[in-house]
């Protein structure tokens, strides 16, 4: 497959940040026996793979802007683009040697999303798309499930722990969606989520207190793949937001309809 030539840069950025997060990723798994425990060498193998992204997209292209998990926003003299970055999205699945966890790179212009790149290291997926060119997987094309009935559908979903998020919302919402569908997974990574709707290995996906670099890449990946993400209102701005619900048109307007359901 052919790729663009910012796509190119995208994919060497994430693919060179990921080399690095999976060399650590060895060595976190090696830390878990250990009193000290593997923290602060995750924290720092986070904002190692943010130096590289960075320090490579800046080289690229020079004028663009950045907003970053680790580093915040970096404004850039170009003022038309804007790339959202987390250089390790699921670092908990990370911390405990869960190989779920990916790179994820989304650029705006004027913005609107126009190119993504989410680098899987442990899996060695990297999902790729831009703005009416498609979406891969390691260069082959993907579209999003089939299904239409939550019935014979898997959602994937984010839950909330210990100091983050509204739990009693999230009962709520477990409870009105469990009953409606085959089965729902929580695989820690809300890039991922995003990449395997596109894929078809989810049938759609909703979570709660997320960021723009969270979701940036996978936002295009979804619809690039055929598929729908909005906010819980149904509002196509969703980058900015704090929740998401995607999936095909069908499970799209299911979920919509499931999560609005009152208490």
């Amino acid at each position: 497959m052919a790729r663009s030539a910012i796509i190119n840069v995208m994919v060497q950025a994430a693919m060179k940040a990921g080399r690095s997060l999976a060399r650590d990723f060895g060595e976190v798994q090696n830390l878990q026996v250990s009193m000290k425990g593997p923290g602060d060498y995750v924290s720092a193998a986070d904002r190692r793979a943010e130096q590289i992204v960075h320090q490579e997209l800046s080289r690229a292209r020079p004028g663009y802007g950045f907003l970053m998990e680790e580093s915040g926003a970096i404004d850039g003299e170009d003022g038309q683009h804007r790339f959202l970055v987390d250089p390790l999205d699921g670092t908990t699945n990370f911390l405990h040697g869960i190989p779920i966890f990916a790179v994820s790179i989304g650029l705006e212009r004027q913005g609107q999303l126009v190119a993504a790149v989410i680098f899987n290291p442990a899996m060695d997926e990297l999902y790729t798309a831009e703005r009416g060119g498609g979406a891969f997987l390691n260069d082959r094309r993907l579209r999003v499930a089939a299904r239409k009935n939550l019935s014979d559908c898997v959602i994937a979903t984010g839950i909330p722990h210990l100091g983050r998020g509204d739990h009693g919302q999230a009962l709520v919402e477990l409870r009105n969606v469990m009953g409606d569908v085959s089965g729902i997974r929580r695989a820690g990574s809300a890039a991922l989520d995003l990449a395997w709707v596109a894929a078809g290995r989810y049938d759609g996906f909703w979570e709660h207190g997320l960021s723009p670099w969270d979701i940036a890449a996978g936002v295009l990946l979804v619809r690039e793949a055929g598929g729908f993400a909005t906010d819980q209102k149904g509002d196509h701005e969703v980058v900015d937001k704090r929740d998401i619900v995607a999936g095909n048109e069908a499970v799209h307007k299911a979920l919509l309809k499931a999560l609005a359901r009152p208490a």
